[in-house]
């Protein structure tokens, strides 16, 4: 339920919640899903609701415990703003990610909208990256409630990369990672709508993460844009208050 993570941005999970339901087209294939399903039927009691939502509150302070500084993807197999998370235990979760600065926290919603609700309530330390997935036009109107919400890193990931996103606007925005589907039932990426995001990045002084170009063996196909790897993050100074 926590430990280092072989997610090419990240190096750590920590799941205080599991479980969540499909909002938008970039769930279909959920690795989360699919992943609790698997958990469950090998009798992991962390996953007896299967892929409920489910509160692990004996998690809340697992961090505090880690003394090496690390990145922490929060919530790998859920989503901290979903709606059946009481308000009371995002606080603890927030108060854990406060007391713990040695860390940086990325925490990745499909919820913006709820962030927006709940960040009068909330402490973003500067240890804390907020993140929405924006996987096709769709669902672009989540960058603009992620600009509002008082992070000082504010990140985009396009991932499962399902169509392209032309024309964005940027400001607010501090990184962007994109990646292709994989696992069984991978939709395809065109390259053109990878190329397009990164030039905008470039443009726009936006950092650049390309994770891979996934498939139903990734492994097969790697990692590099145009002969090179893309591994940006966000700027340090962009931290300072």
């Amino acid at each position: 339920m926590a430990g280092s993570s072989s997610i090419e941005w990240t190096e750590a999970t920590w799941n205080p919640v599991t479980g969540c339901n499909k909002v938008s087209d970039g769930c279909k294939h959920c690795y989360a899903e699919r992943m609790a399903k698997r958990l469950h039927a090998m009798g992991n009691p962390r996953y007896e609701n299967g892929f409920n939502v489910t509160l692990h509150y004996d998690l809340i302070d697992v961090p505090r415990k880690w003394i090496k500084p690390r990145k922490v993807f929060v919530n790998s197999m859920s989503d901290l703003f979903h709606e059946k998370i009481p308000t009371e235990f995002i606080q603890k979760v927030f108060r854990t990610m406060n007391e713990t600065p040695q860390h940086t926290y990325q925490v990745l919603t499909k919820r913006p909208k709820r962030i927006l609700d709940l960040s009068s309530q909330l402490n973003f330390t500067p240890n804390i990256w907020i993140g929405t997935s924006v996987e096709n036009t769709k669902v672009i109107n989540r960058i603009e409630l992620l600009k509002k919400v008082p992070a000082k890193i504010r990140f985009l990931s396009c991932e499962p990369l399902l169509g392209p996103l032309d024309d964005l606007n940027l400001i607010d925005i501090h990184w962007v990672i994109v990646g292709g589907e994989s696992g069984p039932g991978a939709r395809p990426v065109e390259a053109d709508w990878v190329r397009s995001i990164r030039d905008q990045c470039q443009s726009q002084n936006v950092s650049f993460f390309f994770k891979q170009w996934g498939g139903v063996q990734k492994h097969r196909f790697g990692r590099k844009l145009d002969n090179r790897t893309y591994d940006e993050f966000p700027n340090p100074p962009l931290l300072i208050e």
